[in-house]
């Protein structure tokens, strides 16, 4: 039997795959089902189907599975957020010890290896220190709003609907960040709905608001924003921040990152400084840090310290060893292993992570620090010592082919690599395991609710 779009189905949901769908197989076809739990019964109607498997969605649960529950968010479901949100707390970290265990198996072909059991979040709530918000000239609703597309909001200032690019869900607040954030949310969305200057319409590519980004310092309780536009009008933008800056006494800084560019990113190609200095501060364990608007900081500050001395850990630094840093970032591994290395030498391709990483080695006072602005491609290559200890915390998509030919050609003695992604971790663990072998794994869990999962393995020169 043949199954196609518009077919309908009664499934069993067997196990949840990386990506956060259940997996039910019907007629030996494998049918991976958006929101299901393992343990479900649903009726499930195909979305999608392929000549290999197809991709459905629940149209009724029949019977629940017993480690779903009911989830306290209103968008759950709907947004492209916190989708695990369903999932008892202590399944999902079950669930994320079996990605990384079954990517390392599969993908990197390592199976005598234990996956350590996942370090969880003290917290599953108002956890994230940053969120980006999107601005639309209409708003996505909800089913009990009537469902689709309403062209009668002329500001919607939210989240996207999975797997689309112009369908936000107007919001009035993100279970994942601090209750301030969702109060800097709305007063962001009442002024722009008063201001008369149009929000930027994601198909016509015409408007002025883009984004709103927030950044909240857990430790000093520091809020930055950053305000996307299509264009530099400051009328408009210093009116929003002259009234955020009234109502809150907690942002520290404001600026204006301006995107012309019909790509969609909250990265401006510049940006003018509305209010402070265009940082805030953040301190993990000793270590105080300085965070620009564009830089990149791990997104849950109650696993920072528990993240960062598993890295040392790891690393079994002895005084003496040279250790390079790849995608340093501001500078945050470098600090927790200056006081164990000879010297430490951090690369990064973003000009802003960089003067961060190097103020932040001058106010914790590391000698034994030195940060590059480089591509990783280019700072291996210009490497011609090998390193006694390679860092390396890639991007999602992980390390690119000529990065591992850079790593194989210097063959540091350990690598310790950082991970958000366990099928790309275990891809090039697999392409490196001619010359090193892999000794542990620790996840931890930076995302709660959500299928991701952060994971530090420990590689070892064979």
């Amino acid at each position: 039997m043949d199954i196609k779009k518009g077919d309908t189905a009664e499934l069993e949901i067997e196990k949840v795959v990386y990506g956060g769908r259940g997996l039910a197989h019907l007629n030996g076809m494998a049918l991976f089902v958006e929101g299901a739990v393992p343990g479900d019964r649903v009726i499930a109607r195909v979305e999608r189907a392929k000549r290999n498997y197809a991709e459905a969605r629940i149209q009724e649960l029949l019977e629940p599975s017993p480690h779903r529950i009911i989830a306290p968010c209103p968008y759950s479901g709907f947004c492209g957020g916190c989708r695990w949100q369903c999932i008892a707390y202590e399944q999902q970290l079950t669930y994320k010890r079996g990605f990384v265990a079954d990517s390392l198996a599969h993908i990197a072909g390592i199976t005598g290896l234990e996956v350590n059991a996942v370090l969880p979040s003290p917290r599953i709530f108002a956890y994230r220190n940053k969120m980006e918000f999107s601005f639309s000239d209409k708003r996505w609703l909800l089913p009990q709003q009537g469902e689709g597309d309403s062209a009668g909001v002329s500001v919607a200032l939210g989240l996207h609907v999975p797997g689309t690019f112009d369908r936000v869900i107007d919001i009035e607040g993100c279970f994942l960040q601090e209750e301030r954030g969702n109060e800097i949310l709305r007063e962001v969305k009442g002024f722009v709905r008063q201001s008369g200057v149009p929000v930027y319409g994601l198909r016509s590519h015409q408007g002025f608001w883009r984004y709103v980004v927030l950044r909240h310092s857990h430790h000093f309780n520091e809020w930055m924003v950053n305000i996307v536009t299509s264009e530099e009008r400051r009328g408009p933008v210093q009116g929003l921040a002259s009234m955020l800056g009234e109502r809150f006494s907690e942002i520290v800084s404001i600026v204006n990152a301006v995107n012309t560019r019909r790509g969609g990113t909250a990265i401006g190609e510049w940006q003018n400084t509305l209010r402070g200095d265009g940082c805030m501060r953040e301190k993990i364990g000793p270590y105080i840090f300085q965070v620009s608007s564009s830089s990149f900081l791990q997104t849950n500050p109650h696993l920072f310290e528990t993240l960062y001395q598993v890295v040392k850990e790891f690393a079994s630094l002895t005084g003496k060893e040279t250790v390079v840093d790849l995608y340093c970032g501001i500078g945050t591994v470098s600090a927790f292993l200056a006081s164990g290395a000879s010297r430490i030498t951090g690369f990064d391709s973003s000009e802003s992570a960089i003067a961060d990483a190097m103020r932040n080695c001058e106010l914790n006072s590391l000698g034994n620090c030195g940060f590059s602005c480089e591509d990783a491609v280019l700072a291996l290559s210009h490497e011609a010592s090998k390193p006694d200890v390679l860092i390396t915390d890639p991007p999602r998509t992980g390390m690119h082919a000529k990065v591992l030919g850079g790593i194989v050609r210097l063959l540091p003695d350990r690598i310790i690599y950082i991970s958000c992604n366990p099928t790309t971790l275990a891809r090039d663990i697999g392409l490196l395991k001619e010359y090193y072998g892999l000794k542990a794994v620790q996840p931890i869990d930076l995302f709660p609710n959500t299928y991701h999962i952060e994971a530090v393995a420990r590689l070892e020169r064979r």
